[in-house]
């Protein structure tokens, strides 16, 4: 998985995350200076990660090149 990624936290229950990864793809993205590149999307969950709390966060990682 080598190469660029854009890192985001997501902080929620894993059921409220579609307007999260909206924004992402629809707000951040296209107002960037990235394009999404064609490699393995991956999130990491740490040591703040608790299934089903609201509490929660994990890292979301999305591929990204210079346009």
């Amino acid at each position: 998985m080598s190469g660029l990624y854009a890192e985001f936290l997501y902080k929620g229950l894993p059921s409220d995350a579609g307007p999260f990864f909206h924004s992402i793809f629809m707000d951040w993205l296209p107002n960037s200076n990235f394009q999404l590149d064609n490699r393995p999307h991956f999130e990491v969950m740490g040591e703040k990660y608790k299934n089903d709390d609201p509490e929660s966060e994990e890292l979301v990682y999305i591929p990204i090149v210079s346009r």
